[in-house]
């Protein structure tokens, strides 16, 4: 299931600006957003957002892992993972 829309009201984004980045007609950012888009498209859509493309699907399985960060000059940067089952 795509995430989208949730991605557009978290940047504070309208689907209207959306099409504008895009270069698309209002008509077929609706298309995208409810059908069925390519690997490109969501990857240009991550894009213009400033998301990774996983953020733009919902997570098919639980979380079997959570990753560690460490702050250095203001960044988080990721260093590992702690394994939650187990």
């Amino acid at each position: 299931m795509l995430r989208i829309k949730e991605v557009l009201k978290k940047k504070k984004v309208s689907q209207i600006e959306l099409a504008e980045m895009l270069d698309i007609t209002t008509v077929g950012i609706n298309k995208i957003i409810n059908g069925n888009p390519t690997a490109e498209t969501l990857q240009k859509i991550a894009e213009v957002l400033d998301v990774d493309i996983r953020d733009l699907f919902e997570p098919t399985k639980e979380a079997t892992t959570e990753p560690i960060y460490l702050k250095r000059d203001g960044d988080f940067i990721e260093i590992g993972s702690l394994n939650l089952k187990g």
